[in-house]
């Protein structure tokens, strides 16, 4: 059950919020009586090109609909506007015709949303209560064709401090009547300072970097449902390294949640990559023979193509016995590259695994502190050789490791004692990655290696002067390279101006990076709402990591079940909550059903052992908040409970369907007492849509009866 459980909630975790799409299409025929055309169009194809140079950005959106119906469609086309920023143009062409359209205010806009709602009697469009909107004039759809249509606007961006947030509205394709075929953003920033943080807490972006001020994000998805809205942040600085902090403060009666942001500016060509150390460490037992012993040999040969001139290195290969290339550290130069790719070719898999002693070996080899430190270790086996207990191996190669090298494991396959590659890892400042069966172990061992390319600052330190931090993650923020990024979320005490010093090492060099920054109040609005949930994605991963490493206690249960309670970010340990017969407010019951669960964390290998611990990395790294409404999940019984219906992530809040309603996650048996009732659809109800906050007027949007917390006041809206 847990191994089916683990695997589908890595779905979960992994999955970038999918689409919702593009403008509404409306059917102005007569006798259609103006309603969106739900279910009668497809949107095929959506492609996004943003050009932003300083604050300005110039958008391009050329979308494919087609008409599957045997009649042609009269449509209107509305598009609602982007919510930050001011909206200087706009032009659509339809099938290289340019439309007539226009800009429409936010209270014109929203008479418009409210007339189609009450039509439709569906309240999808109030999502968009309180924003502006570009309306076209009516052009035809003929029965079984394509049209189509190229949006182009330009817009002023917000800015706050340093931060430009560009944002896009995929918010419609629900109204299409399948998934969007082909979906690809691409948004390119030039700026007059240089880039350095860029960060989209909705999707997963590509980011590449071809200057220093200048950066590409980009996005392809295929087939996508609906999902949120795509967002994008950046950050200019003139430092070296620069730092970017984002926060939300819910209320001043509980901590505030930050996410701080730190990128280095890309090296000079004149300036001396920063030297390193490398030791890869690879398991040349019996179980690694045919094609997985090829595939470390071509790892191997891409680690040394990574290393640069006067960085030192070694090769070490072990089964019972331990073998290096040389018996101590190598400078870095074509012949020594040579002689060791000479070495990796000849290494050959026969015998145990000495796991013990191979990395005990590995940390001897590194004498001083002088440079950054990186031990590569490939293993695909449990220890047979030598010391076996997990807990002593852990403890030798701790003690071994007396100038702080970084230990990075790579797990391949499920015979793996997947727990002590964490202990090994977290125990020396690395991380674990399980590389699944047939899966091609060269690809996550040379992605990790381009990264250590160019170390900028290692043994990275972040303070904030003038308030309080805790619970901040990652514990370790490890070293930071050029092209990468440090994504650090926490929680605050005192909202405020802030003093951020970001210190480390370069070359035994010390450096700091001092900047200036504000954390946010509870009055500063919800544009960053966001960081809450990302930050309780990495606690709970945190407390999953605990608990398998040190074990269960009752306070680390009953966080966990809360945690997950609240915001609906299901593990293989609380992926009961999703079945609707779990009363969620059961907060003992649920708890106790939680820790029985954890047993299945005594599962240290095989494809349960892999599995769970990549769910649990995935959720200590999470760069966006994870969502509970899109693959599925398993059910406590182990049945399926398809895409877990029966959660919704709306915004920053989580919703629980409980018989024919959905409940707030938050909402206590006292509160439903004392609701406040309001019809959907009924006039006090679109009262209610004009007077909530603009940011609540998401959670309007449940087609069955909702109780849900707006302006301080619970409300049971029960629909028709």
């Amino acid at each position: 059950m847990f191994t089916r459980v683990a695997a589908s909630l890595i779905g979960v975790i992994v999955t970038a919020a999918s689409v919702h799409g593009q403008g509404i299409m409306m059917d102005r025929r007569a006798d259609m009586a103006a309603v969106p055309v739900a279910g009668q169009y497809e949107i095929r194809q959506i492609a996004v090109d943003a050009q932003v140079r300083d604050q300005v950005a110039s958008v391009q959106v050329t979308q494919e609909f087609y008409n599957p119906t045997p009649g042609t469609l009269e449509v209107e086309y509305l598009f609602p506007l982007p919510a930050d920023g001011a909206m200087r143009s706009m032009t659509l062409l339809v099938d290289g015709r340019e439309m007539p359209g226009q800009l429409l205010a936010a209270d014109e806009a929203r008479r418009i949303y409210e007339e189609i709602v009450r039509r439709k009697k569906d309240p999808a469009l109030l999502e968009w209560m309180g924003q502006g909107l570009f309306k076209t004039s009516v052009f035809p759809v003929p029965a079984g064709k394509s049209c189509k249509l190229v949006l182009r606007y330009t817009q002023l961006l917000a800015r706050e401090q340093d931060r430009v947030t560009f944002s896009y509205p995929l918010g419609t394709t629900k109204l299409s009547g399948k998934p969007v075929r082909l979906l690809s953003v691409r948004v390119t920033m030039d700026a007059k300072q240089p880039i350095k943080s860029i960060y989209s807490p909705s999707h997963a972006v590509t980011i590449t970097r071809p200057g220093d001020r200048s950066a590409t994000a980009t996005l392809e998805m295929r087939d996508v449902l609906p999902g949120g809205d795509f967002r994008l942040i950046y950050g200019v600085n003139d430092q070296q390294v620069g730092a970017t902090l984002l926060s939300y403060r819910p209320d001043d009666s509980e901590d505030g949640y930050f996410l701080l942001l730190a990128s280095p500016g890309l090296t000079r060509p004149d300036v001396k990559t920063p030297e390193k150390t490398v030791v890869f460490v690879i398991d040349k037992s019996g179980s690694m023979s045919g094609k997985k012993i090829a595939q470390a040999r071509d790892a191997a040969r891409f680690v040394l193509g990574t290393l640069n001139e006067g960085d030192r290195f070694n090769l070490i290969v072990y089964d019972d016995a331990v073998q290096a290339f040389k018996p101590e550290l190598q400078m870095c130069n074509d012949a020594s590259k040579r002689e060791a790719m000479a070495f990796v070719d000849n290494i050959r898999d026969g015998g145990s695994t000495n796991i013990n002693e191979a990395l005990r070996t590995a940390m001897g080899m590194i004498q001083d502190d002088s440079r950054p430190a990186y031990i590569l270790f490939l293993t695909d086996g449990l220890p047979t050789a030598g010391e076996q207990n997990e807990m002593k191996i852990a403890e030798n190669v701790k003690n071994a490791n007396g100038h702080h090298a970084r230990l990075i494991a790579f797990g391949v396959g499920d015979d793996v004692n997947a727990r002590l590659l964490d202990r090994l890892s977290h125990g020396n400042g690395g991380v674990s990655e399980f590389v699944k069966p047939n899966d091609n172990l060269e690809g996550p061992v040379s992605k990790f290696a381009s990264r250590l390319t160019a170390p900028v600052l290692a043994n990275v330190r972040v303070t904030m002067e003038g308030t309080d931090i805790n619970r901040a993650y990652p514990r370790d923020l490890g070293d930071l390279f050029e092209g990468g990024q440090i994504v650090w979320a926490g929680r605050y005490r005192k909202s405020g101006n802030v003093k951020v010093t970001i210190s480390g090492t370069v070359s035994n060099d010390a450096r700091k990076f001092v900047s200036e920054a504000t954390l946010a109040s509870a009055n500063s609005g919800s544009a960053y709402e966001f960081v809450e949930r990302l930050w309780a994605a990495r606690r709970i991963g945190e407390l999953i990591d605990q608990i398998d490493l040190h074990g269960r206690n009752a306070e680390l249960i009953h966080e966990l079940t809360a945690l997950s309670t609240k915001y609906g970010i299901l593990t293989p340990y609380t992926s009961f909550l999703a079945d609707d017969r779990v009363e969620f407010r059961a907060v003992a019951a649920n708890a106790t059903t939680t820790g029985q669960n954890t047993e299945a964390l005594k599962v240290y290998s095989g494809p349960s052992g892999t599995e769970q611990r990549r769910a649990k990395s995935i959720l200590q790294d999470a760069p966006q908040a994870p969502s509970a409404t899109m693959p599925s999940v398993m059910g406590r019984d182990g049945a399926d409970l398809g895409q877990a219906r029966t959660i919704r992530n709306v915004g920053n809040r989580t919703f629980y369907q409980r018989g024919k309603g959905w409940l707030q996650s938050t909402v206590k048996e006292t509160d439903e007492k004392n609701v406040k009732v309001v019809k959907q659809f009924s006039d006090e109800y679109f009262e209610l849509a004009k007077n909530v906050r603009a940011d609540e007027a998401q959670y309007l949007t449940f087609r069955e009866t909702v109780t849900v917390q707006l302006n301080g006041q619970w409300y049971r809206i029960e629909a028709p």
